[in-house]
C-alpha cells in the first residue's frame, strides 16, 4: 500500500484530527509537526480524489486533546509565573483510553509501529508514547515560547506535568544551591541546628519550660546554618533552607584559614538569580562577627552529594595540657613518632552513641609544635579525612594507637582547638556558574 492508500484508511476509521491522522507517519520528513503532515495528507487526498476537503470537527483518537495546544501551554505558563527560572522540562500523563484509541487506529491501517514479533503489550506502550511524546513536544514547545526558558532534560529548575485525564497541571520548582566556604570565629557554635534531646525540640518539658534548652527547643541558640542560611532563603524568597557541609567541626573548635566548604539548599526558590556580593556581605552582617562566609556562588545539584562525600584533608591547632611536666626533647621524640604514621582508632567514646563501633584507619601527615611550659604546649597536625585528632592526643583509654599521650609517658588532653585549614578546594568539584551580578 501507498502512503496515500494508508492516510485514506485512517481517515475512513472514523472522524480524525489532521494530529493524529500525521502521528502515524510522524517518521517521515523532518521540520513538520504531525498537524501538518495531516493536513498536507488530507489535502492531496481531497485533490486527488477531487473531492471537497473537509476537516472533522471531532476525533474519535484524541477527544479533541490535540486541539488544546495553545491552551495548555498557556496554563503551564502561567502556573510557573512568579518562579524565576531559566530550564523547564516538561512531561504528560495520558488517559489508557486514549492510547487504546491510538493503538486500535494503527491496527486498523496495519501501522503499528513495532516489530512484528512484537508483543501486545509492547504496541500499546508504542503508540501511548507516541501520543504522550506529541503533548510534551508540541505544548513544551509553546511554553518556551511563552516563558523564554529552554528545555533540559537532566535537572530542570521548574518541572511540569499535564494530566490529561483530571486536567491539571502540577508544578515542581527544583531547588536551587549555593556554594561557598565559612569560617566560625566563635566557640560553641554547631556546624547546623543542635534540637534539644531533653524536651525533644518541643521547649517544654513535662508542661514546663524546658531548662536544657530554656525553652528554646535548640541545645545550642545558634549555629553556622541559622547564622546564614535564612539569608539565602530570604534573598531566594524559597521555602526551606537545608545546609549541607563538607564534615563538620567539633561545636567548641574553631574553623579558620580559608573555611570548610559548604552548600545551602534552597527549596521552591521564587528567585534564582541574586548578586553574589551583596548576599556574602548580607550573611557576614547578619553573623555579627561569628560566622563569617566568601566564595559564594551558585552550585549544581550534584555539588551537594560531592561536598558532602569529599573527606578533605585538615589542619589543626591545639592548646594541650599534660598532666605531668614533660621536656621537649620528649615532645620531639612523640612527633617523630607519630609523624607519617598510620593510626588505628576506634570509634571514639564521646560520639559511638551516634556512630558505628568500627575501628577506622588514618593517616598523620605532619605533626609539629612547642612547649609553652613543662606541662602545657601548641601543637598543629595535618591529618587525611576522618581523623579523630583529640583523640590522637589523648589516647581515649587505648582506643586510638598510637597516640601523644602514650609517646610522651603522661595523660595529654586538648584544652582548645582550631581548624586552620580544609584542603580540597571546589577545584576538586565541577565549577559552577558564578551568579549574575545585580
Amino acid at each position: 500500500m501507498t502512503l496515500l492508500d494508508d492516510a485514506r484508511a485512517a481517515a475512513a476509521t472514523g472522524p480524525l484530527c489532521d494530529s493524529c491522522l500525521g502521528r502515524l507517519f510522524a517518521e517521515r520528513s523532518f521540520g513538520l509537526t504531525n498537524t501538518e503532515r495531516g493536513r498536507a495528507l488530507r489535502t492531496t487526498i481531497a485533490l486527488d480524489d477531487d473531492e471537497p476537503y473537509d476537516p472533522p470537527e471531532d476525533c474519535w483518537v484524541c477527544e479533541g486533546e490535540t486541539a488544546r495546544f495553545d491552551e495548555l501551554a498557556e496554563r503551564a505558563a502561567a502556573a510557573v509565573q512568579g518562579y524565576e527560572f531559566a530550564t523547564y522540562q516538561l512531561g504528560t500523563r495520558v488517559p489508557p483510553l486514549l492510547e487504546e484509541n491510538d493503538q486500535l487506529l494503527r491496527e486498523d491501517v496495519g501501522l503499528d509501529g513495532s516489530e512484528p514479533d512484537a508483543d501486545h503489550d509492547d504496541r500499546e506502550a508504542f503508540a501511548g508514547e507516541q501520543l504522550k511524546t506529541e503533548f510534551n513536544r508540541e505544548v513544551g514547545r509553546r511554553v518556551g515560547d511563552l516563558t523564554g526558558g529552554e528545555v533540559d532534560f537532566e535537572r530542570p529548575d521548574v518541572q511540569l506535568t499535564i494530566d490529561l485525564a483530571t486536567d491539571e497541571i502540577d508544578v515542581q520548582v527544583n531547588s536551587a544551591f549555593v556554594y561557598g566556604r565559612y569560617r566560625k570565629l566563635e566557640r560553641d557554635i554547631p556546624q547546623t541546628k543542635w534540637p534539644c534531646n531533653e524536651c525533644g525540640a518541643t521547649g517544654l518539658k513535662r508542661g514546663a519550660e524546658c531548662s536544657g534548652c530554656d525553652g528554646t527547643g535548640y541545645r545550642y541558640p545558634e549555629s553556622v546554618e541559622q547564622l546564614s542560611a535564612p539569608v539565602v532563603l530570604d534573598a531566594m524568597d524559597g521555602e526551606e533552607a537545608v545546609f549541607h557541609g563538607a564534615g563538620r567541626e567539633d561545636v567548641d573548635a574553631l574553623m579558620l584559614g580559608s573555611g570548610r566548604p559548604f552548600v545551602i539548599e534552597i527549596k521552591e526558590p521564587r528567585r534564582r538569580d541574586v548578586d553574589a556580593d551583596a548576599l556574602e556581605a548580607e550573611i557576614n552582617d547578619f553573623a555579627d562577627g561569628k560566622v563569617e562566609v566568601e566564595g559564594l556562588r551558585r552550585a549544581t545539584h550534584d555539588m551537594v552529594a560531592r561536598v558532602k562525600e569529599h573527606e578533605a584533608s585538615k589542619t589543626y591547632r591545639m592548646d594541650v595540657a599534660f598532666d605531668e611536666p614533660i621536656e621537649e626533647v620528649t615532645l620531639d621524640d612523640a612527633f617523630a613518632a607519630i609523624d607519617g604514621a598510620t593510626i588505628e582508632q576506634r570509634t571514639p567514646q564521646r560520639v559511638d552513641h551516634r556512630r558505628a563501633d568500627i575501628t577506622r584507619t588514618r593517616d598523620v601527615y605532619d605533626i609539629s609544635g612547642e612547649l609553652d611550659d613543662a606541662r602545657n604546649a601548641d601543637i598543629e597536625v595535618h591529618g587525611a579525612g576522618g581523623l579523630y585528632v583529640k583523640e590522637l592526643i589523648s589516647g581515649d583509654e587505648g582506643r586510638t594507637q598510637p597516640n601523644l599521650a602514650d609517646e610522651v609517658g603522661t595523660g595529654a588532653v586538648v584544652t582548645a582547638l582550631d581548624v586552620l585549614d580544609v584542603e580540597g578546594e571546589a577545584e576538586s568539584f565541577e565549577q559552577p556558574e558564578f551568579f549574575v551580578d545585580a
